[in-house]
């Protein structure tokens, strides 16, 4: 039997991947004379080629997915993250009685790994709250009052990152 390739599931998936190492590869090493661009589009496309050959470029590891919903999400998670770290400075400056550190354990309902781990990762972006372990459908969280584990189990951060799903 053949093996499918998993990346033709994603459209452009080769064009998108060679595009984020390339950009990553000329942000780091700056270079612009054709014999080093040309040595690093030769790396480039060695790396395509085995992780091709090692089979371990999958949906999963996609470098970017386009869509619409992704900037209304880093908006609505920036004001977050405004909105908490006004928060932790107020209870900052109400002294250690206005502090109820709460550890709790949340139920996402994230389709993907990928949002998971984006679920995981904005709720330690927000001041406050840190996410500390993720196993399947839960995540451990701890937080620093809990009406910010109230908040989180109110869903509207997990509904909006299963919105990113493609």
């Amino acid at each position: 039997m053949k093996q499918e390739n998993k990346t033709s599931a994603v459209p452009g998936h080769k064009l998108i991947l060679i595009l984020t190492l390339a950009l990553f590869w000329w942000i780091n090493s700056n270079y612009s004379n054709p014999l080093l661009l040309s040595l690093g589009a030769g790396s480039i496309m060695l790396v395509l080629y085995l992780t091709q050959k090692m089979d371990v470029i999958d949906q999963e590891t996609h470098p970017v997915r386009f869509n619409g919903r992704k900037p209304r999400y880093m908006w609505w998670l920036f004001k977050q993250v405004i909105l908490s770290n006004i928060s932790v400075v107020k209870h900052i400056w109400m002294g250690n009685k206005s502090i109820s550190p709460v550890l709790a354990t949340i139920d996402t309902r994230q389709c993907s790994d990928i949002n998971k781990v984006i679920y995981a990762n904005s709720i330690t972006l927000t001041p406050g709250t840190v996410a500390i372990d993720l196993i399947d459908d839960q995540l451990t969280v701890h937080a620093l009052h809990k009406a910010d584990i109230d908040t989180l189990k109110a869903g509207e951060m997990d509904r909006r990152v299963r919105e990113l799903e493609d």
